[in-house]
C-alpha cells in the first residue's frame, strides 16, 4: 500500500482512507461492495451478473449506494432545483410535467451517484488499497478506447480482511468478464516527437 500504517486489520484500512478520502465511510462501503464481488485474484468487473443480466460494475455500485444519495431532504432540494431549471419548458399538463420532473430528478441522482462512486474509487487507488485497469476492445468511438470497461482489483492483503462480507454476497450478484466481442483495430496518430509510441494500430 502507498500509505503506511501500524494499525492492523480493518482499523488499518480505515486509517488509510481517513488520510486519502474526503468521505472515508463512503469509500469503505464502496471497497466492501467491490470486495464482495471480487474473485480469488481480487478482480471485480467489468460486469456484474444481476438477476440474469450483465450490468456494468460502476452502475451496480451506484444502484447499491443510491439510498445514500436519495435521502428525503436531499431529493426534495434537488427536485426544487430541477423544477426551476425546467420551468420555462413545462407543458402545463400537471401529470406529464410531474413525470418529466421525476425522470429528470432520477437522472441527476444517478449521475451524482456515479460521480461519487468514481471519486471513491480514485481515493481507494490513491490509498493503495485498490488498483484498476480496463478490459475490452477499442472501438470507433468519439473517445479513443470507447467500449473498454473498468476492472477493479482489491489488494490481496485487503481482500483477506473481508471474508465474511464476501461470502454473504454469493448467489446474489457475481462479477463477470466482458462479453466476447471481436477486436476492432483503431488507427491512432503517431507521436510527432521522438520517443517510443504505440504505433499505428492497437487492439486492447
Amino acid at each position: 500500500m502507498e500509505h503506511s500504517t501500524h494499525k492492523p486489520g480493518l482499523g488499518g484500512i480505515y486509517a488509510l482512507l481517513s488520510q486519502a478520502s474526503s468521505r472515508p465511510r463512503y469509500a469503505f462501503l464502496v471497497l466492501q461492495l467491490i470486495a464482495e464481488l471480487a474473485d480469488e485474484r481480487g478482480h471485480a468487473g467489468p460486469f456484474v451478473k444481476c438477476e440474469g443480466r450483465p450490468v456494468l460494475l460502476r452502475e451496480w455500485l451506484c444502484e447499491q449506494l443510491l439510498p445514500m444519495s436519495e435521502r428525503p431532504g436531499r431529493r426534495a432540494s434537488l427536485r426544487r432545483r430541477v423544477e426551476g431549471e425546467l420551468a420555462g419548458s413545462l407543458s402545463g399538463n400537471a401529470e406529464l410535467d410531474a413525470q418529466r420532473i421525476e425522470q429528470a430528478v432520477d437522472e441527476q441522482v444517478r449521475a451524482i451517484g456515479r460521480a461519487n462512486v468514481s471519486r471513491a474509487v480514485s481515493e481507494l487507488v490513491k490509498a493503495g488499497i485498490v488498483s484498476r485497469f480496463y478490459q475490452g476492445y477499442a472501438t470507433n468511438h468519439a473517445h479513443q478506447g470507447g467500449g473498454r470497461n473498468v476492472v477493479y482489483v482489491v489488494k490481496p492483503e485487503v481482500l483477506q480482511l473481508l471474508p465474511k462480507a464476501r461470502s454473504e454476497t454469493i448467489g446474489v450478484a457475481s462479477s463477470i468478464a466482458a462479453p466476447s466481442v471481436a477486436p476492432i483495430l483503431v488507427r491512432v496518430p503517431q507521436r510527432k516527437r521522438g520517443g517510443a509510441g504505440q504505433g499505428d494500430l492497437f487492439a486492447a
